[in-house]
C-alpha cells in the first residue's frame, strides 16, 4: 500500500510563478556568492598560487603565455 502524500495540482501559470521565484533565489544566491568571491579575490590567488611561488627560482615571477590566464585572477 502506498502510503505517500497526495500530489495537488496546480495550474500552468501557479507553476511559472513557483519556477520564476525558484530562478531569483537561484540567481540572488549566485551574485552574493560571486559578490563575496570576489571581495576576498587577492586571499584566494594568493594561496591557490603559493605552492607555485614557492618552488620558483630566486628573482623569477610568473608569466602568463596566452591574452585570457592574466583575466583568472586579478
Amino acid at each position: 500500500m502506498d502510503k505517500s502524500p497526495p500530489m495537488n495540482k496546480q495550474s500552468l501559470t501557479e507553476h511559472l510563478t513557483e519556477l520564476r521565484s525558484c530562478l531569483i533565489y537561484s540567481l540572488a544566491a549566485v551574485a552574493i556568492g560571486f559578490g563575496a568571491a570576489y571581495a576576498y579575490i587577492q586571499p584566494i590567488a594568493d594561496w591557490f598560487f603559493r605552492p607555485l611561488i614557492r618552488v620558483l627560482p630566486k628573482g623569477k615571477s610568473l608569466i602568463f603565455i596566452s591574452y585570457q590566464e592574466g583575466f583568472f585572477f586579478i
